[in-house]
């Protein structure tokens, strides 16, 4: 039997939470990529693999896309941020991560490289 690794009922709640808190960047971006309006994908906002619940996924391209604001920019943060990005791709998914700040200054960058990262 194949071990489920999406959407893991313990999580359920937090991710649901997450949903509801969304920070002005993932909303934006959000507005952008929900009902297949970027290239016609469907991306899942906070949606859960194994244990992390990460900030957008496409299933169709098994691609995860992070956003990462001011609590990110210390030593800790970015260890944990680059293990977890590791066992992300270990799993065969690819990770690209933006600052809050290019969502909101350069979003059609921010389009490009989701786009580049299409199988």
């Amino acid at each position: 039997m194949k071990q489920k690794i999406h959407t893991l009922k313990h999580l359920k709640e937090k991710r649901s939470d997450l949903r509801q808190s969304l920070t002005p960047a993932e909303a934006y971006l959000w507005k952008h990529l929900k009902s297949r309006q970027f290239e016609g994908r469907r991306f899942n906002r906070q949606h859960s693999i194994k244990n992390y619940i990460v900030d957008f996924y496409c299933s169709k391209e098994k691609l995860i896309i992070e956003l990462d604001g001011e609590v990110h920019n210390n030593a800790l943060a970015l260890e944990k941020d680059n293990e977890r990005t590791r066992f992300l791709e270990g799993l065969g998914f690819t990770v690209i991560r933006f600052e809050n700040k290019m969502v909101f200054e350069n979003l059609a960058s921010v389009f490009m490289e989701i786009k580049d990262n299409f199988k």
